[in-house]
This record gives structure tokens, sequence and C-alpha cells, in this order.
């Protein structure tokens, strides 16, 4: 997918930082790590990276780091000999070398064997990698582009992932930001989704639908969203109360399980993520519209956005303050 990286491509301020660190990227061979929650769509990313460097022409080769059993990862990655272990009966050839002349996507790189990593250092380091079973090393001409959803800092501290290994894969780091920090993007990305399984160009959503799409936090990032819109895209307008009630009510509990001030609290923060998000929506994403819209300074207006896009994940506003936000 080659338009990923195009900065018109991304309306919020973080991805476009995030976009332009990779176009940067994708005019080197630089190794690229990227740094993300599971579902915010790394590999779309490193395919848009590779199909925007001059390896364009070569294979772009995915290793999924964390489903390879770990006694086939060394075969898996660098090939093996005829006779190498029981059950070689035939030479193999590995993941680095099908990427030869191509790029080496390494997803999930935090779960690579602590055993593994001298041996994928020095096969990044010398350009060379030895079959399992053999005395020789073969060349290899492959860009590498690594993504994980760990804190690698942190498993170098706990000593489960090598420093060096770190900084060889990470010569340019790069964040890419949770759904739910990227407001300005659902939409359209969702859009975009839509016209895509539908194979309509105008295909949109009803302003409702789109508000609660604005309000949902999206645990699942991209990956979530995209279930989501095929949801609609199966079901259509007729069923789309359902549709709302699938978005919106994941992951909510039992009201009536709750304390009067805690329930009271929910619904009001549930209330002010929807709202915001559909005003946001009817103005076009205009915050300063959206707070003469809403007969709010925008002040409060932007109080309410920092707390619809940030909401403490271990806590609810106390009644008060949230009876207060809504004057």
């Amino acid at each position: 997918m080659p338009d990923a990286l195009r900065p018109d491509k991304a309306t919020s301020a973080s991805m476009r930082r995030t976009v332009f660190m990779l176009e940067n990227a994708a005019a080197t061979d630089v190794t690229v790590l990227l740094e993300g929650e599971n579902g915010v769509g790394k590999e779309v990313l490193a395919q848009s990276l590779h199909a925007k460097s001059r390896r364009a022409s070569g294979p772009f080769v995915v290793v999924d780091c964390g489903a390879i059993p770990a006694n086939l990862v060394e075969s898996e990655l660098f090939g093996h000999e005829r006779g190498a272990f029981t059950g070689a009966d035939r030479g193999r050839i590995g993941l680095f070398e099908q990427a030869h002349g191509g790029t080496l996507f390494l997803d999930e790189i935090g779960e690579l064997p602590l055993e593994l990593q001298p041996k994928l250092l020095r096969a990044l380091e010398q350009r060379a990698i030895r079959p399992v079973g053999s005395g020789t090393t073969r060349p290899v001409d492959i860009r590498v582009v690594s993504a994980t959803n760990r804190n690698l800092r942190d498993a170098i501290r706990a000593g489960t992932f090598r420093e060096d290994l770190f900084y060889r894969l990470a010569v340019a780091r790069v964040s890419v930001p949770a759904l739910r920090e990227r407001l300005e993007d659902i939409v359209p990305l969702a859009t975009k989704m839509l016209r895509e399984m539908t194979a309509e160009p105008a295909a949109s959503f009803p302003p409702e639908v789109a508000a609660m799409l604005r309000a949902h936090r999206w645990p699942g990032n991209v990956r979530e969203l995209r279930n989501a819109v095929g949801r609609f895209a199966l079901l259509g307008a007729r069923d789309r109360e359902e549709i709302l009630d699938l978005v919106a009510t994941e992951g909510e509990v039992d009201l009536s399980a709750l304390p009067f001030h805690e329930a009271r609290s929910r619904v009001l923060e549930r209330f002010e993520a929807i709202y915001v998000a559909s005003v946001l929506d009817r103005v076009g994403g205009n915050v300063s519209k959206a707070a003469d819209h809403a007969c709010l300074a925008r002040s409060t207006f932007y109080r309410f956005l920092d707390r619809v896009r940030n909401p403490r994940s271990d806590s609810v506003a106390s009644p008060t303050h949230a009876e207060r936000a809504l004057q």
C-alpha cells in the first residue's frame, strides 16, 4: 500500500510526524524500528516503506518472530543444509536469502529468543548469513525493518533483549500512535476502508455512525476499526443501530452493578465523548467552530477534547467534577 506514506493520507499531527519520518527513511537503507500497540498498522507502514524505497522491485518478506517455534527460528531465518538436523532431508533457503535485494520485516522482534539474538546481530553487521549445518557464509543484500509492541528498553533492563541488537535495529526509531491518539484520522480512515470494501467511490457514514466511530476508544486500533467497518458494510444502513451498539457498548459494564455516583459519572463521561465527537464531525473537525457551535469557550471545549482523548484508565471523574464540566 504505497500511498500509506503520503502526508495527505494523515490528518492528525502525530501521524503526520510518523509519515514524515518514514518518508525520510525510505530514501535510505537504514534499519527501522516501528514501535506501537497491536493493530496500529505497523506491517502496512513497513510495506509502504518498502514500496517507496529503491528496493521496491525486490521481495518484501515477513518474519513473525513470535510465531516460529524457538527451535526452528535459526533455520527459518538462515536456512539449513541437508542433514543439518533430524528431519532435514533436503536443504532449505532461509528468509534472509529469500529477501535478497528487498526488505526483511521482522515483526514482533521483542519475542526473538535471547540465544538467537547474537546471530541476528552478526548477520546484520556482516550482511552475511551461515545456514544451519554449513561451514560457509553467504552474502545477503537486504534492508531490515522490525516492529514491536513491547518496550525494548524495559526488556534490556530485564535481560531479555540485547542492548547492542536494539541499537543496531533502531537506527531510525519510529513510534506509530494508537488510534485513540489521532482522533482526526478515524473517520477518514474508516471511510477509505468502507470504499475499498464496497467498491463504491462515494460511500460514506451517516453522521451518527461517524460520531460513534470518533467516540469509541478502539483498544484494538486499526484492526478493530476495520472489523467495525466490515460489519457496517455487511449489514448496511438498515441495521445501523446494531452497528452502533456493536461499536459503542464493547467493554462497557452493567451500570446497575455500580454505586449511584460512579454510574452517573460513567454516563456523563460517555455523553461527553459522543457529544464532542458528533459536534466535531458536524463542523469538519474544526475545534474553534465546534466550540462556537456548542456555545462553549474554546478553552472549555479543548478541555473536553483532551478528556475524551486521554480518559483516566484507573478511575472515573468525581460526580462534582463531571457535573461542573457539563455546565
